[in-house]
């Protein structure tokens, strides 16, 4: 189905994103922040990496645009998971290259889908 590295700060989300993309079929590594996601991206090489945007030690925007500005991970899928909801959040979001955008509380049958697109279209690429 494809692999997944899920970034959150919060452990209980992070285990929520990983059980429900587990039993979808996907491969599920997580990290705890994005310097922990920046340190594990180039070994695990995912098709999607979930990432939250407030994080300590970097957050989930420059975590976006150091991945986007590498050529080892320009290439990954990548979806914003956050609780920002405002349209400036948003347009920050797709400004910096993100594929996706979706708000806490989502919905894990949105997310699902939305990851199952992204590692689809990853794989075709």
């Amino acid at each position: 189905m494809g692999k997944v590295l899920v970034v959150d700060d919060d452990e209980v989300i992070r285990q929520l994103i990983a059980v429900n993309l587990t039993l979808e079929g996907f491969q599920v590594e997580t990290a705890f922040d994005g310097q922990n996601c920046l340190d594990r991206v180039g070994d695990v090489q995912p098709d999607v990496v979930t990432l939250d945007v407030m994080m300590p030690r970097m957050d989930g925007w420059t975590t976006a645009t150091r991945l986007r500005s590498d050529d080892s991970t320009r290439h990954i899928k990548v979806v914003l998971i956050t609780a920002r909801a405002q349209e400036d959040d948003k347009r920050r979001g797709f400004a910096i290259g993100v594929d996706a955008y979706l708000t806490k509380p989502f919905d894990p049958a949105e997310l699902i889908q939305v990851v199952r697109d992204l590692a689809l279209s990853a794989r075709s690429a």
